[in-house]
């Protein structure tokens, strides 16, 4: 458990707690913390979902500009990389993640999120990627994780403008898939992880990893990735349960090992 960052289990539901007063600034503490709570809920059996959380008011308004400010091109061409690597943890947890958006999610902290499976937001949050406005453009994957997820045109208007969106500009937009009451975010992304604790996580796991690696290849080698992560699958317990049960019982009703 780090200074800035607790990982928190309940019924095979973890959640990453962002935890830095007052506006949960992503300094390089916080940083490695996240890579370290990435790597605890993937090694953790008991995790099967996963929910990123910053707290009632903010998830996250950002990189710790205090620390960058005065960096040169030397220092930054180095550091840049582990910028990256802290939304890459999140985005690699073999398990469905989803981030719970209060307040501000903006610059680094959008990226976070982006790094989800899928983002929950409050009715009164905010969004978006203003760092053109500081005369840089988005470091820990924003260009590239928001494009995927909204479209060239879409990204470019966020991110020439720099602009901050609502929750339900974002949401018609594709950059949200649930905006909820404030005081509810964080009930609904644990209930939406809750759903998954119970499902074969051998499955979800190989679902997740054929998506995006898929994304990141053309069509015949995605269409191989997939065959490659079905075929698997047949090697699992759950496979056995899932089939067995759907046989004799219909679907819906089996009960999986995870194994």
């Amino acid at each position: 458990m780090g200074e800035f960052v607790r990982v928190e289990i309940d019924d095979g539901v973890a959640t990453i707690r962002l935890d830095r007063p007052k506006m949960k600034a992503l300094n390089a503490q916080i940083q490695d913390e996240l890579i370290e709570a990435a790597g605890q809920v993937t090694k953790d059996d008991a995790v099967r979902a996963v929910v990123i959380y910053g707290g009632e008011r903010v998830f996250a308004a950002g990189a710790d500009i205090k620390e960058m400010a005065d960096q040169s091109y030397a220092q930054m061409s180095v550091y840049s990389a582990k910028l990256q690597e802290f939304t890459t943890a999140l985005a690699a947890i073999p398990k469905p993640v989803i981030a719970a958006i209060t307040g501000y999610a903006l610059g680094g902290g959008l990226e976070v999120a982006l790094a989800a499976d899928f983002r929950v937001a409050g009715e009164n949050a905010k969004v978006g990627q203003p760092e053109i406005q500081l005369g840089v453009i988005p470091g820990a994957g924003g260009t590239q994780r928001l494009t995927r997820l909204v479209g060239p045109a879409r990204a470019k208007d966020l991110i020439f403008s720099g602009r901050h969106i609502t929750a339900p500009e974002a949401q018609k937009i594709g950059l949200l898939d649930k905006v909820v009451p404030d005081a509810d975010v964080y009930t609904v992304a644990v209930a939406w992880a809750a759903s998954f604790v119970n499902g074969p996580a051998l499955a979800l796991r190989a679902a997740k990893q054929a998506i995006d690696t898929g994304l990141e290849a053309d069509l015949e080698t995605g269409l191989e990735i997939e065959r490659l992560q079905f075929a698997g699958l047949f090697a699992t317990e759950d496979q056995k349960l899932g089939m067995k049960s759907f046989l004799e019982e219909g679907p819906g009703k089996a009960k999986f090992t995870g194994r």
